[in-house]
């Protein structure tokens, strides 16, 4: 019989009534045939009156005894729901983390799954019973329970469909399934029949919460279609299908999103030299912080600006840690500035199609909203604006890009989920031995790229627009957009194009420059671009460490970053390209799949 497992978070479980709602899903789901598996969350707001007993008793409680509170949520909620199942007639058993067998890490509040046994569950399921995992948790090898973090539920729904080879993983939540971007902010937002995996990764780590990005993680890279449904539906509406495929590959932008608290970090006279990124990245590292649109001057005079955002709550700890890197090269300063939001668009379509930029910028310029930085991937652009500006930026490209609409049916993308390959068991097993650990898909050297660079750039609304409207009027494909914090008011924009057409991104940056006071505007007609392409590369703090240590033992100075959840760009010279691809490919050597 084909194995399906249903996700309930905290909403669709709030109640008693909605509990035996759930049940009766479940209930249904098994009479129609199938194997039933029930990944529950605690119920509503069950974890934060957890939280706040426990910062009545200490401020600081220990990481262990948190996983030991929050884990007892889940064990409320699969009690009460196999009782549910019990009253409609079916049988069930609950089971919590540790019960199952889901072996994680020692990482107390943030757990990494490491393993999960699939005996007992298949010794119920073959039994006729439904089974109620516990969400969210997991034990290490002493036994001690663990937490996953935020999203956990997600996480351990996909995970145990992937290690089942289920059919399908439904995630049952309060909202009708993804949208373009929250509909509690933007009235327009529309449902999407569905998303890829690459671009829900990008959503959900800017802030999207309906589905977390390690969940999302798990379905990439085991081939685990997802739904994404209204719990409180009564129809078989199948919400929101996460899969391999767009809604529209000749679409290119899919979604918006908003991530409100963000903080920026700048660190200015860096030498330009080998060596000071790594040692940068592994100091924050060092405090499991993952950092985000990390913008890297182009380096004058020998020393070099680096910036980056961090969530706001972990400002502290990584303005400790870049202090301390900056005490050890004289001229470093350290500066920082809260109350940021990030606007980002994203959609596979962007990687081949020229314009998007200079219209994401229009449409920020026509509302006047500031842009402090700019970070682009192949499937993402983002804009660093202050925080009483980020709603009205969302809404501002949401509309720019016309995502209420639906776009063209397309015979290549129906709503249904494509058949994913089934392993064996033994196969299966051993690819999850260490389900989270680092997945590098490839390691590769593009060098048929230049770069433009406009510097002094004055930071007021419209000047990006301005130059990438230039740029698009010309049909010229720009790749790795750079803008950064400059100093005295003044920042540097840099991007990427292919080598022939430099010459000529150069005229026209020349001339926008001039009628706004910019320049002078640089050029390197010949550039390498390193890229680690893999699942997760943000979320594993140590990518960035080993990346970079790669290149500082070869010897190769990086003069541009740029960062994704699925790839990490960096420039390098033109003549160490090959030496940085050979690098990288012995660094991750271990984790290519």
């Amino acid at each position: 019989m084909p194995i399906i497992v249903q996700k309930f978070g905290g909403t669709s479980v709030a109640t008693s009534e909605k509990i035996v709602e759930a049940a009766r899903k479940a209930v249904r789901a098994q009479q129609q045939g199938h194997q039933v598996v029930m990944v529950v969350s605690a119920m509503g707001k069950n974890t934060d009156m957890l939280v706040d007993l426990a910062g009545q008793i200490t401020d600081r409680p220990a990481a262990r005894e948190m996983d030991m509170l929050l884990s007892t949520g889940e064990q409320v909620s699969v009690a009460l729901m196999a009782m549910a199942i019990h009253e409609l007639g079916s049988e069930a058993v609950s089971l919590t983390g540790g019960q199952i067998g889901i072996k994680t890490d020692s990482s107390h509040t943030r757990a990494r799954i490491q393993s999960i046994s699939t005996e007992r569950m298949q010794k119920h399921l073959d039994a006729g019973k439904i089974v109620i995992a516990a969400g969210f948790q997991g034990i290490d090898d002493d036994l001690n329970i663990t937490t996953l973090g935020r999203g956990g539920s997600d996480t351990t729904a996909v995970a145990l469909a992937a290690v089942l080879g289920a059919e399908a993983c439904e995630i049952y939540t309060d909202v009708d399934g993804v949208f373009t971007t929250d509909p509690r902010v933007v009235a327009q937002a529309r449902k999407m029949g569905r998303v890829s995996h690459d671009e829900m990764l990008e959503m959900a780590s800017l802030g999207a919460g309906v589905m977390h990005s390690r969940s999302i993680e798990f379905g990439k890279k085991f081939s685990v279609p997802i739904h994404v449904r209204n719990s409180g539906s009564f129809s078989d509406e199948p919400g929101t299908v996460i899969g391999p495929l767009p809604e529209n590959a000749d679409r290119a932008v899919s979604g918006a999103a908003l991530t409100k608290d963000e903080a920026r970090i700048t660190v200015t006279g860096v030498p330009d030299r080998p060596g000071a990124m790594h040692q940068l990245i592994a100091a924050i590292a060092e405090e499991s912080i993952a950092i985000d649109m990390v913008v890297q001057d182009v380096g004058t005079d020998g020393r070099a600006d680096i910036a980056f955002t961090v969530l706001e709550g972990e400002l502290p700890a990584t303005l400790k840690a870049a202090k301390e890197f900056a005490e050890a090269f004289p001229g470093a300063e350290v500066s920082h500035e809260a109350n940021l939001s990030k606007v980002s668009v994203v959609g596979l379509g962007m990687a081949t199609q020229t314009g998007v930029a200079d219209r994401m910028f229009r449409a920020l310029a026509d509302a006047e909203i500031n842009i402090k930085a700019i970070t682009t991937s192949q499937i993402k652009i983002s804009a660093l604006v202050e925080r009483t500006q980020g709603l009205d930026a969302l809404r501002a490209v949401h509309s720019e890009f016309q995502l209420d609409k639906a776009p063209e049916p397309s015979s290549a993308n129906g709503n249904t989920v494509e058949p994913s390959e089934k392993a064996d068991a033994v196969d299966i097993v051993s690819r999850l031995r260490r389900m989270e650990d680092l997945t590098i898909e490839d390691v590769q050297l593009d060098a048929t790229q230049g770069r433009v660079t406009i510097t002094r750039v004055p930071d007021a609304p419209g000047i990006a627009a301005r130059v990438f409207e230039a740029i698009a009027a010309e049909s010229l494909l720009v790749d790795m957009i750079v803008q950064g914090t400059g100093r005295d008011g003044l920042a540097n924009i840099s991007f990427t194009v292919p080598s022939e057409s430099v010459q000529k991104a150069v005229e026209v940056a020349s001339a926008t420059a001039k009628q706004h006071g910019c320049g002078p505007v640089g050029s390197e007609k010949e550039i390498a671009i390193l890229s680690v392409f893999g699942i997760g590369v943000r979320t594993h703090v140590g990518v960035g460490v080993r990346m970079f240590k790669a290149l500082d033992d070869a010897g190769i100075n990086v003069e541009m970053i740029n960062t994704s959840e699925v790839r990490v760009n960096v420039v390098v010279n033109a003549a160490k390209g090959e030496a940085g691809l050979k690098a990288l490919e012995a660094a991750f050597a271990d984790v290519i799949c």
